[in-house]
This record gives C-alpha cells, structure tokens and sequence, in this order.
C-alpha cells in the first residue's frame, strides 16, 4: 500500500515564522500609531457614510482570506527584503504629498501600500505572493470612488428621460431635473447609484475570487459587478418615475423611493451571483511542497528585526517631515483686505438671483454683485491658509450647487480661455438653472500663490510644491456669474468684468499672501 501523499497541512511551519510572525505584527501595529490620523480619517468616513460602511469588514476579510491559505504560507521560507523597504519608502513619500495637498484619498491609499509593503519587507516576496489577492484586497477599505458620482447622475437623468420617452410619456428635462404629466422630478446623489456600484465591486471581486480559478473568469465577473449595477440603477430609476406616475404619485415617493431601490437592487446582485455560480471553477488541489522547504535553513533572526526597524524608522522620517510642515503654519486670517473699485463698475442694489457658491470653511471670502452700463455680474472670491481636512480648496464638498439646493441646478459645463490681466488663462465654464427659468453662467479658476489654474489637479500640486519650498498653501478660488438672458448675453457681461477685475483681484490676493 503506498503512504498518503503529504499536504502542505502536514508540514511543520517553518522555524523562521516563530520571529518573523511577531515581528510583522509590531510593524504592522507600529504603523498604525504612526499613521493614526489617517487611519482615523478613514474610518469617520466608513462610520458616517453608508457607501463605504463596508470599509469595517475589508480588514477582517483579508485576515480570513489569509487564513485560509496558513498551510501553505507555513512552509515557506520568510526572507526579509529592503527593496520592499525602499518601496514603502517611495509610500511614505506619497503619503507626505498628499498631506500636503490636503488630499485624503492619496494618504489613505497611501497607507494602505504601506501596510501591504510591510509585508514583504518583513517576510519576503514569496511569501507576499502567495497573499497576493488578500492584500489586494484591503485596498477597498480606501473611501473611493465620489469622484463617479456627478457622471452617474448625468447617465442615470438620461438613460431614464430616454426610457420615459420611449413608454410614450412626453418629458421636459433641464438637467438633471425632468417634468412629466403627473409631477416634476430630479436626480440627487443618492440616485447616482454609486452604493450600488462600490458594494457590487467589492462582493463581486470576493465572490470572482473565492468561485473561479481562471483569472480570465474573474476578469469577467469583476466586469459584470461594475456594469450590471450601473444598468440595474438606470432600470431602478426608470421603474421608480413609472410607478409614482402609474399610481398618481402614492407609491415609489418618500422613503418608498428608497426602499424600492434596494430590493430592486438585491433581486439583481442576487440574480448576478446565482448565474456567476453555475460556471464556477474549484482550484485544483496544491501539489505539495518538497519536504526540504521545511528545513530550509533560517537567516538569523536579527534580519527579520533590521528590515522591521527600517521600515518603520522610514515612516518615522516621514510622520516627522509632516509635523515639522504643520507645526510651520502662517498667521491665520479672518478677512481680505479692502477690495478696490473695480474700474468701470458700481455696487448693484441687490444681489443677483440669491445665488452662493458651495465653498466651505475658507479663512475669509466676499461676494459681491456689479453693474455696468445695465450689464450685471457677480464676484465670489473664497480664500484658504493653513489647509487641512475641513479647511482646504479644493474637496468635493466645494462645488456651484450642493447636492441639497432646491433652486438651483448645474445644467452644462466646459473649459474656455479669457485674457485676465494680459494673460491667457484657462476657466471652467458652468450654466446654471433655477426652477423658475433663471439662468446664470459661471466662470471659475484657482489661484495657488501666484499661479492659475481651473484644474483641481495642478491647484492640489501648486498646493504640495508651494508648502515643500516653504511658501506656505495660500490658495483662492475665484467666480464670476451672470445673468444670462440679459441684454447682451452673460458671456459679453463677464468677459468685460475679467478685465476690469483682473488688477483688483490679483491686488487682494497678493496683498493677502504677503500678510504672513
């Protein structure tokens, strides 16, 4: 009779885990007291918000996935790597930009590499490997993906005014506002279906991991968990408008609305992993490991402790880089200086259209309202020093119109060139809509210590290299509205106040910078 052939349960773990699994564990937790902040950011956001709640489960998971494959991680060899050392170095690095940027989401992911590197920095590359997909996965612990939302909301107005139309029911739409016969509605936010879209992602790649074996097979179910909420969430919004305007508005209204949405939605993630399930694939059994693997002889146990105390003196450096930045902060202001007279313009009676942008906790703004030979035009301006979290420029709370305005509605957007003071600079353009017909153009660019941009990108860059060279991150963001249906048009009206301005506003920003 031949003996059972060994699984790698059998083997004995290797003698290096017994220093090497407690040393990750202390750089592991080192890493987290280093970075609490961050890791405290992310999970207010998990706490408050319901898109990303599943970020508390993420780090359990990737320890049960880790699990699962303990037989054959114990037989291998753990062999610290300092080129892992170096990478989480190159993270760190990422992590102090995006500090410095006031950017949450790349000191967040940041950190997420960090611990991920820590791991073949301690037990080695092999070893990381074979964790490959577990580690991966913690990246959805980030909270990700806001970014969609507007362009959901966009698709989700049109595929379900299309759907409307196409059931004969004649539509009036602005935006993303719509009217039919029995009642007026509109996409906000939580019609964007981006719940639906991250949840289906995360449980999809989990499910695509643990069902198939191909990576061909996971590719496409992972494909399917992005492209069926999408399409699911365009159905939902269609039936939705169809039973409150089949049931004269008594169903599918208030919180029905959202009840409605989710059963819908669960029907279809369902349905979606019951037909993923029929072509599943069961991993073939592991050949088993040569017995030599588990009497390898061991480096000595100080090369484990000297790839750990690296690491984590490289974190040090730059939690300590990061302090030093924070703690060298300018003199807070409470206003900007007194704006000159804008040449060629007066004071309006009153302002234009009641309208405000949604830019929050800047250190000091002003807003005024202008007229010209029987032009109108406003000027926001909202200044921001010594940014962080609450306080910074650009952030994805800082828009035209919040998500709970009432009134009014960002109907079209693009990019144009103006000349500002004798220099061609690059606006983005927006056309807002109130529900009673009103229609202002918006013309909108940053200023990041001297220089311009309309791109939150570079106004985030500008942001990180004027603090590295000791500049500090004062930063402006700046708007002029019109009227559009005015004599003339909007255009005409906040082209000539470009020019007229553009010496007062660059006066008052620079003014402002040199207070320090």
């Amino acid at each position: 009779m031949n003996p059972p052939v060994p699984t790698p349960a059998s083997f004995a773990a290797h003698p290096g885990w017994r220093t090497a699994l407690p040393t990750l564990i202390v750089v592991l937790a080192v890493i987290l007291v280093l970075f609490r902040e961050t890791a405290l950011a992310m999970a207010s956001i998990w706490a408050r918000s319901d898109t990303y709640a599943h970020g508390f489960i993420v780090p359990p998971i990737t320890l049960w996935l880790i699990w699962r494959i303990r037989s054959s991680l114990a037989v291998l060899a753990p062999k610290p790597s300092y080129l892992a050392v170096l990478l989480f170095a190159g993270a760190g690095f990422a992590w102090f930009l995006g500090e410095l940027a006031a950017v949450n989401v790349i000191p967040q992911f940041a950190l997420v590499f960090m611990l991920v590197l820590a791991v073949p920095a301690v037990l080695g590359w092999k070893v990381a490997r074979r964790m490959t997909f577990p580690l991966l996965f913690l990246f959805f612990a980030v909270p990700f993906g806001e970014f969609a939302t507007a362009k959901l909301m966009d698709w989700t107005a049109y595929f379900t005014i299309l759907g409307l139309r196409f059931s004969g029911i004649p539509v009036l739409s602005e935006g993303l506002r719509f009217v039919i016969p029995t009642g007026s509605w509109s996409v906000v936010e939580a019609c964007s279906g981006i719940r639906y879209l991250i949840a289906s992602v995360t449980v999809g790649t989990l499910f695509a991991y643990l069902t198939y074996y191909s990576l061909r097979r996971r590719l496409l179910f992972v494909a399917a968990a992005i492209i069926v909420p999408i399409i699911a969430n365009w159905a939902r919004a269609y039936m939705i408008v169809m039973i409150g305007h089949l049931s004269g508005n008594t169903l599918a209204v208030g919180v029905d609305h959202l009840v409605y949405g989710w059963v819908f939605f669960g029907m279809v993630i369902m349905a979606m992993f019951w037909i993923g399930a029929r072509w599943r694939e069961d991993e073939p059994a592991p050949e088993p490991e040569p017995a030599a693997l588990s009497v390898l002889p061991d480096r000595p146990a100080s090369s484990s402790w000297g790839a750990a105390l690296a690491t984590v003196l490289v974190g040090s450096l730059w939690v300590y880089a990061q302090w030093q930045m924070e703690h060298n902060l300018a003199p807070p202001i409470t206003q900007l200086p007194s704006f000159g007279q804008v040449a060629g313009w007066q004071s309006a009676p009153q302002g234009i259209d009641d309208w405000q942008p949604g830019f929050v906790n800047p250190a000091a703004s002003m807003q005024m309202s202008l007229q010209s030979d029987g032009r109108l035009a406003g000027l926001f301006l909202a200044y921001y020093r010594n940014q962080d979290q609450q306080h910074r420029l650009v952030s994805s709370t800082n828009v035209l119109v919040t998500g709970d305005d009432h009134v009014w509605t960002r109907v079209t957007g693009g990019t144009r060139e103006i000349s500002f003071n004798q220099q061609a600079i690059k606006v983005r353009t927006a056309v807002l809509s109130a529900g009673d017909g009103k229609r202002l153009l918006v013309w909108q660019w940053y200023w990041v210590n001297g220089r311009w941009t309309a791109s939150d990108a570079l106004a985030k860059a500008y942001t990180a290299l004027s603090r590295l060279s000791g500049k500090g991150d004062d930063s402006a963001v700046i708007i002029l509205y019109a009227p559009q249906s005015q004599a003339g048009g909007g255009e005409a009206a906040l082209e000539e106040l470009a020019r007229a301005a553009a010496p007062v506003i660059e006066k008052t920003l620079q003014q402002t910078a040199a207070a320090r």
